[in-house]
């Protein structure tokens, strides 16, 4: 299938774990019956949290956990099996089972869950970058990060720049960034992992990916944060100065969006930029429909409550 153009954009909402048992669907546009329809489910920040809230819990009772991801993603795969789920990163600290296992439980859990791709965030690092290594013997999904160097980590070799997921005859590329480790990481922990001008590596993966391996659709998992006010580089400035991403998927900021925001990029074209809170409250959802000619991201709002 040759390149698509992006012909509308409209957006989708989150899927919210909640408490009482239904599940909605709207807005689903027409399609023809030669569309290829590409579901995307995204996380990020979940930090752990592979049990639900307890029934106590002042803000989120009963909210989240594995298992509802796991009902809500199996019901989406039987929906469309041309789907695939993704992380930004950040799925290590926060819970007791980091404590204890230092992410053995929580790689295993996302591999049960299905997960194809997560990225590199900064808590990835609170072991340090050799614990990261060693926690992907428990992982059956790939660890993309394209701006941190790890060549002389060891790292080296367990994470690539980008991965190429080929669904239903659409080839999508899917590359990730992740923040400034100094300040923010203590040194000893991170090591020699480099950190890459963001908008840099994300130019030269989108001209890789989509000039070279002729990719179909490209997605950036991000741990850069949604907003700064400052000019730290973040997901919506990464929308503006680049071109050739469709998709942005964030973590870092825990930032709660009810649809992704539509952001024009530097040739004028729109990219989605998507961030679900954190600890896996939500689970983000965005339908693709193409065919051989042209690229409608129609606008498709799910509500799970269990």
């Amino acid at each position: 299938m040759n390149r698509r153009k992006f012909i509308k954009q409209t957006g989708v909402a989150s899927a919210v774990l909640g408490f009482s048992g239904h599940y909605l669907i709207n807005g689903i546009s027409a399609k023809k019956s030669s569309d290829k329809h590409i579901t995307i489910l995204h996380t990020n920040d979940v930090h752990s949290h592979l049990e639900a809230f307890p029934a106590s819990h002042s803000k989120f009772p009963n909210r989240g956990g594995a298992s509802k991801r796991k009902f809500y993603f199996d019901q989406v795969r039987n929906e469309n099996t041309n789907t695939l789920i993704l992380d930004a990163g950040d799925s290590f600290q926060g819970t007791p089972y980091f404590n204890f296992y230092g992410g053995e439980l929580e790689f295993k859990t996302m591999s049960k869950l299905g997960y194809h791709a997560t990225t590199i965030g900064n808590h990835e690092f609170d072991n340090g970058v050799d614990n990261i290594a060693a926690q992907l013997e428990h992982a059956n999904f790939d660890l993309i990060s394209s701006n941190y160097d790890v060549k002389n980590t060891l790292l080296d070799g367990l994470v690539q720049p980008h991965q190429i997921y080929e669904v239903d005859e659409v080839k999508i590329g899917v590359f990730g960034l992740g923040i400034e480790l100094n300040g923010l990481v203590s040194k000893d922990l991170y090591k020699e992992t480099k950190y890459l001008n963001p908008i840099e590596v994300a130019q030269d993966q989108v001209r890789l990916l989509r000039n070279e391996e002729n990719c179909d659709l490209v997605i950036c998992l991000s741990h850069l944060g949604y907003s700064y006010e400052n000019e730290k580089i973040d997901d919506l400035k990464l929308a503006k100065k680049t071109a050739g991403i469709d998709l942005i998927i964030g973590g870092h900021t825990h930032t709660f969006l009810d649809e992704p925001t539509q952001v024009e990029n530097s040739e004028g074209q729109k990219v989605l930029v998507n961030q679900v809170g954190w600890a896996g409250l939500n689970v983000g959802r965005i339908d693709f429909y193409l065919n051989k000619s042209e690229v409608t991201s129609t606008s498709k709002a799910s509500l799970l409550n269990l």
